[in-house]
């Protein structure tokens, strides 16, 4: 090992940098501040530069006729080809790093500071001329999107497939997870800040760069209380043993031979290039074409259709999903997408109309929003089980240069469509002018300035039109066929139980005695808290000395929290574990009572059936079990050979 590994690994073995979680089990601090709260800031942060940069870029900077409208078609196409370039290399990096806080949590660490920095310098903008601007769009752009950003996205979209094995609580994290993204999304940036910010700003500089240095400082403290409230208990299973190298080759060929995570990566290919379209062209949309520009209120509408349905979703679909399972609760709810995209699609200028496809659309993308990563952590295990590795590094590049270069392509294209079809950005004055037919209207901004807001052409109308929700028309349908064939989950425990016994196996082989990992994480956290307590009875002697307290008395009270804490900490699991008997129990009661409630053919003929369907998917899980464990052993011999070398 380098020296400069073993600094590193010495560095973050520190106690201050430690996880602040103890259990093995997802907990309530985990799930609200460490999926929940914590990704808030740089998803704010984002969040607005999705959907606010490219207005900035044309209507702040006017950048829409450099080079003659080029500028803003090949700059983000060509920025987002180096930013897929960084999202493999920092993927590659994950998967070779070794720590005390796991593989990919101290990159949450590390971006906390760049992301509050270089987000702050795409705005921060000296007006000197043209070639300067240009230049300095271009380096602040790739220092967020190519180095700052995918730093955060590739380690913040790890953390859960690699928080636990169990994949009901794996599915309330992407769950939390997943509502953070929406509410900043879909409430804040879709609700308060073209209701209240966005008027506000106008087309002025120095506004903007007020606003957006707001946001950084928001961003800073939320990603720490993120790393500091997230555990990587899958990684932590292979702590101690000695590191199998991978061959990146190897990684790249279980992945993309693998169906399950080519089905789900092609469909999120798709789905990300139909949102991108849809969401750089919603400020643009409703400025033009339902309403008028920064009016606070046609925004804020066509949003709250989509955040009522959002908020329903974070009770409704995970129980929908326990119940009938991720892929076929996502692919009836792709079938209603359909639906209101065709409505919005048939009546893009009635309002009312529009409102009412819009919230039957989102309605149904509700499963897609919420247990895409779950599905997407279970087709990892999957190929976990069929290769004897994991390759989340690199699947979450493949993941992460689809966002990327999506966004890119899809940008390009918006800014070409709108240079073609003669866009007419914003003028920044300072005389309020007479108001004539061309214009839409005046705004006064909060500088003292002035906007001229002009009437689009119809060109620019039918564009606008056609990317915010032409695209989308046809996609629901798209998507629930292509995922029809998904079914990782039905045999995931199987798998799982697979992956388990391998682990036992290989440990023995090599002379070691098998520890369960949960029983090793349990043993290493009894021994850092016994390190605690030693420490805290040092730290209350010293202080008792120093205020002229009793020791003794002072260690019995606290003795007495500790021993009430742990109390408590035991009735909660007693009672998880009475009540998941009691739900079993009630449904062996159900089962047994519906039997009861049959005649006797009626009886037979269910049994009957029943025993048809376990017969068809044990024969099933044997085919694939034997096609798994065929492909499990050429991957160990390709391994040894390259070894062997």
């Amino acid at each position: 090992m380098s020296s400069d590994a073993k600094t590193k690994r010495g560095f973050l073995s520190n106690p201050i940098f430690h996880s602040r979680l103890r259990s093995e089990n997802v907990g309530n601090k985990e799930k609200w501040l460490g999926y929940l709260l914590g990704p808030c800031g740089a998803l704010l942060f984002n969040a607005v530069m999705a959907t606010y940069l490219n207005v900035f870029y044309t209507d702040v900077l006017g950048l829409g006729t450099v080079w003659g409208g080029l500028f803003l078609v090949f700059f983000p196409i060509v920025s987002k080809i180096i930013d897929a370039i960084t999202n493999v290399l920092m993927g590659a990096i994950i998967d070779r790093t070794r720590t005390k806080q796991g593989k990919a949590r101290p990159y949450l660490l590390l971006s906390a500071p760049l992301v509050a920095v270089t987000g702050l310098l795409l705005f921060l903008i000296p007006q000197v001329n043209t070639t300067f601007t240009v230049i300095w769009v271009m380096v602040s752009y790739n220092l967020y999107y190519s180095v700052a950003y995918t730093m955060y996205n590739m380690s913040h979209n790890l953390m859960v497939p690699l928080s636990t094995r169990n994949s009901e609580q794996r599915g309330v994290l992407a769950v939390f997870n997943n509502v953070a993204s929406v509410m900043m999304s879909g409430i804040v940036v879709a609700l308060i800040f073209p209701m209240l910010v966005i008027p506000s700003l106008g087309t002025s500089q120095n506004l903007w760069i007020i606003a957006m240095g707001c946001l950084s400082a928001i961003s800073l403290p939320l990603v720490l209380v993120e790393y500091y409230f997230t555990k990587e208990r899958v990684t932590a299973e292979s702590a101690g043993q000695e590191e199998q190298k991978i061959p990146l080759r190897l990684q790249i060929k279980a992945i993309f031979t693998d169906k399950y995570l080519m089905i789900l990566l092609v469909y999120f290919l798709l789905y990300t290039v139909t949102s991108s379209l849809k969401n750089t062209a919603l400020p643009y949309f409703c400025n033009y074409i339902l309403g008028t520009y920064n009016d606070g209120i046609t925004q804020t509408l066509v949003s709250v259709i989509g955040g009522i349905p959002m908020g329903i979703g974070i009770f409704a679909v995970w129980p929908l999903a326990k119940r009938f399972g991720k892929k076929n609760v996502t692919v009836v709810g792709f079938l209603i997408y359909a639906v209101g995209s065709f409505i919005c699609c048939l009546v893009p200028t009635n309002l009312p109309l529009f409102l009412g496809g819009q919230f039957i659309k989102n309605i149904g993308g509700l499963p897609c929003a919420y247990v895409f990563m779950a599905l997407f952590s279970d087709a990892l295990d999957h190929l976990e089980w069929k290769n004897g590795f994991r390759a989340d590094g690199l699947a979450m590049s493949a993941y992460s240069v689809i966002v990327t270069a999506a966004a890119g392509i899809c940008t390009g294209i918006f800014n070409a469509g709108l240079s073609a079809s003669g866009y007419l950005a914003p003028e920044n004055v300072t005389t309020a002018p007479e108001m004539t037919s061309a214009y839409q209207k005046v705004i006064e901004n909060g500088d003292g300035t002035f906007s001229i807001i002009f009437n689009q052409p119809e060109s620019v109308r039918t564009v606008l039109i056609l990317f915010f929700v032409g695209v989308e028309a046809a996609a629901g349908l798209v998507y629930a066929l292509m995922l029809m064939g998904v079914n990782v989950e039905r045999t995931l425990p199987l798998k799982q139980a697979i992956i388990r016994a391998r682990m036992e196996e290989e440990a023995r082989e090599s002379g070691e005695e098998w520890v369960p990992p949960e029983t090793r994480v349990k043993l290493e956290q009894e021994k850092l808290d016994e390190e605690a307590e030693e420490a805290y009875r040092k730290e209350l002697k010293a202080r008792c000395e120093r205020k002229g307290l009793d020791y003794e008395e002072e260690l019995e009270r606290h003795l007495a929290t500790v021993q009430e804490k742990r109390a408590k900490e035991a009735l909660k699991e007693e009672k998880a574990a009475a009540k998941a008997a009691q739900k079993k129990e009630k449904a062996k009661a159900k089962e047994e009572a519906r039997l009861a409630s049959m005649s006797e053919e009626k009886r037979a003929s269910y049994e009957e059936r029943k025993a048809k369907k376990a017969a068809r998917e044990e024969a099933s899980w044997e085919k694939e079990k034997e096609r798994g464990e065929a492909n499990y052993r050429k991957v160990k011999e390709e391994l040894a050979r390259y070894e062997a070398r």
